[in-house]
């Protein structure tokens, strides 16, 4: 546990007396998991390049337009009138992620959290071609400036500023659109400013982020690591090592006798474990801030027990009571807590998805006005209407009175709304005295288009009765 828990004292990135930062130099250790967090993150990555520039009903996959307060998923559009159904699905965003961190830790951020897929499937990877593995990297760090330090460090981060401008067009084109993104792109620097600052500013903040910032930023920027602490219990799966089966530790020789073999643990202290780390901790110690649950650590141990001929995973995803108990994983209370509040907020947002119309119709009686009498022997009430088109086409409209013998008179009649556009009419509701019963009575108002029924607003009619 180290001496007297002093790794708890300050974090793994600076040194003891807080002074200097002590860079990672993280062991490359192809293993099971790490294939496997390969093929996942290639198709994360693919995911995020493509979905800006693939279209479903002519929208963007993926539109996250906070400027214009238009959003866009998998081809329907959420207009601001829609912003309640974006804060319920950005809620189960967070507590599934909190539900999956009950579980299984931070799973999340060292399997598909962006900063971490970049770092360690491009960057890292662009490092270890160009400057060689971890050794090398660090015997080049330490020696005098010579041409070849030169132009392998000057050639590493011309690609990492490449690849960060690449990096920012993607980020942008899902703000304003890749379509507006081309224009940018494509059109005079004089008629984009804007664009073109926001561009480079991303490309230095990527820059920075993955050329010296690393794993600071999960360490001290991301608010998420924070959280940890907060949500794990002993019931929760993370990346752990097995203290039970692995200590005392000690070195094992070739020719050793049963018997003193028998009074070691497992671990023989090789200091992989530490070696593979991104955050260079070491994971004996138990749960930490800086762990992001990788798993870089639990190939490495597989690896060393392959090789003593001893059980795999050492170091695996454990709770601290399946350590001390032995027993199989037991779900806690604050599991099924979580996932009773994300089944029901997932049905909720199912519910209000189902009802969500096409377009929204907001009718309000027009302001200072009381009740009309006609010569005719009716009675009307002046309205004004505010029509949402929520859909990614133009929308042809009739606005009509659902029930019999009312009439509808416009003032300022529309009858077309373009595509994610809106539209004000202004009209009168006409009904007949003899059907006037009540001061004030409901009234229904249909929205018809091609003939099918797209949208219902109720509103009040006001007139007294038995005029």
């Amino acid at each position: 546990m180290g001496e007297a828990g002093s790794f708890r004292d300050h974090i793994t990135t600076v040194t003891e007396d807080g002074k200097k930062r002590r860079w990672m130099y993280p062991k490359l250790i192809k293993g099971k998991l790490y294939k496997y967090r390969n093929y996942f993150g290639w198709f994360l990555l693919t995911l995020l390049f493509a979905s800006p520039f693939i279209r479903v009903n002519g929208e963007q996959l993926v539109l996250l337009n906070i400027i214009e307060r238009r959003f866009a998923f998998f081809g329907v559009i959420f207009s601001p009138q829609d912003f309640y159904l974006f804060v319920l699905g950005m809620l189960i965003l967070i507590v599934f992620i909190f539900l999956f961190t009950v579980v299984f830790g931070r799973v999340w951020c060292g399997w598909a959290c962006p900063q971490t897929i970049f770092m360690e499937m491009v960057f890292r990877r662009i490092e270890y071609w160009i400057e060689g593995d971890a050794q090398k990297q660090k015997k080049l760090d330490e020696s005098p400036l010579t041409f070849t330090k030169f132009w392998k460090k000057g050639f590493k981060h011309f690609i990492f500023i490449t690849i960060s401008f690449f990096i920012s067009n993607i980020f942008l084109s899902y703000i304003i659109g890749s379509q507006s993104l081309m224009k940018i792109i494509s059109e005079p620097v004089s008629e984009h400013v804007t664009g073109f600052i926001a561009i480079w500013v991303f490309t230095g903040v990527f820059y920075l982020v993955f050329s010296r910032m690393r794993e600071l930023v999960c360490i001290v920027v991301c608010p998420y690591g924070r959280l940890q602490g907060v949500l794990l219990d002993n019931n929760s799966m993370v990346v752990a090592y097995d203290y039970k089966r692995g200590e005392p530790r000690g070195k094992r020789k070739r020719n050793e006798d049963v018997l003193s073999a028998q009074t070691k643990g497992d671990c023989i202290d090789c200091g992989l474990c530490v070696q593979v780390c991104p955050t260079g901790i070491d994971i004996r110690n138990g749960t930490q801030l800086e762990c992001i649950n990788c798993t870089l650590c639990i190939d490495a141990c597989d690896m060393v027990m392959e090789k003593i001929n001893r059980p795999q995973r050492l170091i695996g995803f454990k709770s601290e009571d399946q350590i001390v108990t032995q027993k199989p994983f037991k779900p806690g209370k604050r599991l099924y807590s979580y996932a009773a509040v994300l089944v029901i907020m997932i049905t909720v947002l199912t519910v209000l998805l189902v009802r969500r119309t096409d377009v929204e119709t907001t009718v309000l009686r027009a302001g200072g006005t009381l009740y009309q009498l006609r010569d005719d022997g009716t009675v009307s009430n002046l309205y004004n209407a505010e029509l949402v088109n929520k859909t990614n086409s133009p929308v042809d409209f009739e606005l009509r009175a659902a029930e019999p013998g009312t009439k509808v008179q416009f003032i300022r009649q529309e009858s077309r709304l373009e595509k994610a556009g809106s539209t004000k009419i202004t009209f009168f509701v006409i009904r007949s005295k003899k059907s006037i019963t009540e001061y004030k009575s409901d009234i229904e108002l249909d929205i018809i288009s091609k003939g099918k029924l797209v949208d219902k607003v109720k509103t009040t009619f006001i007139a007294p009765p038995n005029l």
